[in-house]
């Protein structure tokens, strides 16, 4: 190989390589902090921004655990064990008043965020969808679906079998239609998501307050 020619492949290797690691954790912030948590949290004064991810927490025990939690093994760029997690506690003056976190989750025709705003207790007060690549997202958008999941928790989520779509007989989660019949498989991605963000909130802030109604149902004690 000529010598310039190997100089010019070395500058590559070392401008590409690096930056190509760089994309391997993809994390999930508000796209604007202040005006969302005002919009989510009316009447709230402040926030405080968490970072946390399962590599640094736990390891790789610890997403066994989530994974085992969720009923499903994580995958991709948006689930490696080290993707930042950023989690907003939100705050009226000095009393703390609930919490803020979205996830990353592959679509049909893309990646897809869902943010949840949640009470102290890990019940939903909010679902919607931050970004959202899909031909029915105008559909999928619309406040009547978003509103089918205020007042779940992840007690209701872990009925949720996230590889089937089968809800387990669970009347709460039954209640939550699918907009448009095509649209399944970005539907099912949106329920994964919202109980893979449950289950995080719950390990990371909430002291696994859920974890015994997994076991209950045959999950594996952490």
């Amino acid at each position: 190989m000529h010598k310039k020619t190997r100089i010019l492949w070395l500058l590559f290797l070392l401008l590409v390589l690096p930056a190509r690691e760089s994309r391997g954790a993809v994390g999930c912030d508000l796209n604007d902090p202040d005006r969302d948590v005002a919009r989510l949290f009316p009447g709230s004064t402040g926030f405080k921004t968490n970072y946390v991810s399962i590599d640094k927490k736990g390891g790789p025990a610890l997403l066994a655990q989530i994974e085992d939690r969720l009923g499903d093994q994580f995958q991709g760029l948006y689930e490696t064990i080290d993707v930042p997690y950023t989690l907003y506690e939100v705050f009226k003056g000095k009393e703390k008043i609930g919490y803020i976190h979205g996830v990353n989750e592959k679509g049909q025709y893309g990646g897809l965020q869902v943010f949840l705003a949640l009470d102290l207790n890990g019940v939903i007060k909010t679902f919607y969808f931050q970004k959202l690549t899909s031909k029915y997202g105008r559909e999928l958008r619309d406040s009547t679906f978003g509103d089918q999941f205020v007042g779940l928790s992840l007690k209701d989520f872990y009925r949720y079998d996230v590889k089937t779509g089968s809800t387990g007989g669970d009347a709460a989660l039954e209640k939550i239609k699918n907009p448009v019949p095509e649209a399944e498989p970005d539907f099912k991605a949106a329920l994964r998501a919202t109980k893979k963000n449950l289950i995080l909130v719950d390990e990371f802030i909430l002291d696994n307050k859920y974890l015994p109604y997994h076991q209950a149902a045959g999950g594996t004690k952490s």
